[in-house]
């Protein structure tokens, strides 16, 4: 054997079958397996951004809402506060009232999870209002859902006016009942607060700390009047204040829904059959608020 073969050199460059292999590109096999594994890693990443991105928008609504409530919550109460007596027992003036929605609104049955037989809830509306003084000026401040927007679905108003103690305060309670039977809400009076309240209920109570239900006797209290002209809706009372009757306390009750689930309410026919179905399976997507008010300026002698 040659010495150049002996010792593996060559004259010429040369190369064995095993080198030729080694040093060959990938082939079609290799390059679609590996873009295959990348795809399913891309693919990967892609969901857990995407599931992510959700959670954090799910995160930065629902935080919106609860803000939102709360906020709404606060400033019913600071208003209820500032309830005063207006103790004109002949001008007919109303210092407080509570009353149900009024039709076509209907209330809203919802069926909660996890119950055999099916337990519901029912969620109500009511609108309420209320007086106030300030120096030389009659405050007035109602809180009033609009259960026949389409869109917004459920809005939540607030009414604010004002006059001269000179003037009679029971103007401000015409002005807050005419705004609402015209729905007049885009009004300088009216400020549109949140949307998609399902509930919203207001409960009196006198300074021993009872409830003035529908079952109160009211024999004593000659200033106050019941709605009996529309019956109480779900167990709430419907009444008005007047003279020197105001509650020693009120407490409010909020439910609204969460933006994704009122977005799609929005989205079906308002007030039909399927918008009715999808919202009474929604018991869950509806954050309750619950706020307990002291009134400071109660006279106690309305309640003999």
């Amino acid at each position: 054997m040659p010495p150049s073969e002996k010792n593996g050199e060559c004259g010429f460059i040369c190369r064995s079958p095993f080198a030729i292999r080694h040093l060959a590109a990938f082939s079609l096999v290799e390059v679609l397996v590996v873009v295959s594994l990348l795809s399913l890693i891309v693919l990967a990443l892609m969901a857990v951004f995407s599931s992510t991105q959700r959670a954090f928008r799910a995160a930065v609504t629902q935080t919106g809402v609860l803000e939102g409530s709360r906020a709404a919550m606060e400033l019913m109460a600071r208003d209820l506060r500032t309830l005063t007596p207006s103790y004109g027992a002949n001008d007919g003036s109303v210092n407080f009232s509570v009353v149900a929605n009024p039709a076509p609104y209907a209330p809203l049955p919802q069926s909660l999870p996890g119950t055999y037989p099916v337990v519901y809830r029912t969620n109500l509306l009511n609108y309420f209002f209320m007086l106030g003084r300030q120096s030389t000026k009659w405050t007035a401040t109602g809180y009033f859902v609009d259960a026949g927007s389409s869109s917004p679905l459920y809005p939540l108003y607030r009414f604010y006016a004002e006059t001269n103690t000179t003037a009679s305060p029971s103007t401000l309670y015409n002005l807050f009942t005419n705004q609402i039977g015209k729905a007049q809400f885009t009004s300088a009076n009216m400020s549109h607060l949140i949307d998609g309240v399902v509930h919203l209920t207001v409960r009196a109570y006198d300074p021993s700390g009872n409830w003035i239900s529908p079952t109160y006797n009211y024999t004593n209290l000659p200033n106050v009047s019941t709605n009996i002209a529309s019956p109480p809706v779900g167990g709430e009372a419907q009444f008005f204040m007047f003279s020197n009757a105001v509650p020693a306390s009120v407490e409010v009750a909020l439910g609204v829904l969460e933006d994704p689930v009122l977005a799609h309410a929005q989205s079906l026919p308002f007030q039909s059959t399927a918008q009715s179905s999808y919202l009474a399976q929604q018991s869950g997507t509806v954050h309750l608020f619950r706020q307990h008010a002291s009134i400071p300026n109660v006279d106690p002698t309305a309640y003999p």
